[in-house]
C-alpha cells in the first residue's frame, strides 16, 4: 500500500479537501517527495505516513523545490496539529506539535484546512 491514492475529507463535514492524495509510506516516496517536480495539479497532494508521532521525523525541507506548497501536519487520530506555507529552497519546516502524518499540496489547501480539524483518508 505504498503508492495508492486516497481522497482527503474533513471527517466532521464529509467535505472533500483534496480529490487525490498519494499515500506515501515507503522510504523512496519519502526521499523523493515533490523534489524536482515542475508543478502539482490543484486537486492533488502527497500524504506522508510515518510509524509514530514526532516532530523530528515529520520536519520537511524545501531544497530542490520549484514552487511554494502548503504543509499540513496531523496526529495519529487525523487531527490537524499545524499548517504552514512553505517556500522553495528553505532548510526546514517543523510542526509545532508531534505529528504522524503530513500533507504537501498547493497553497490553496491552507484555506480549506484549519488546526483542530479532523481529516480522514478514504480509498479512491
Amino acid at each position: 500500500m505504498s503508492a495508492d491514492w486516497r481522497i482527503l475529507r474533513n471527517a466532521g463535514t464529509g467535505e472533500v479537501v483534496l480529490e487525490r492524495v498519494k499515500w506515501c509510506a515507503s522510504y523512496w516516496c519519502h526521499l523523493k517527495g515533490l523534489q524536482f517536480v515542475p508543478r502539482l495539479p490543484e486537486n492533488e497532494g502527497l500524504l506522508f505516513v510515518t510509524s509514530s508521532e514526532g516532530r523530528v521525523h515529520t520536519t520537511i525541507h524545501m531544497f530542490f523545490m520549484f514552487f511554494s506548497i502548503a504543509v499540513v501536519w496531523l496526529d495519529q487520530s487525523g487531527k490537524v496539529v499545524d499548517k504552514q506555507f512553505a517556500k522553495p529552497w528553505r532548510p526546514a519546516y517543523a510542526p509545532s506539535a508531534p505529528a504522524q502524518y503530513y500533507i504537501e499540496a498547493n497553497p490553496s489547501l491552507l484555506e480549506r484546512v484549519h488546526v483542530g480539524d479532523i481529516l480522514r483518508f478514504d480509498e479512491a
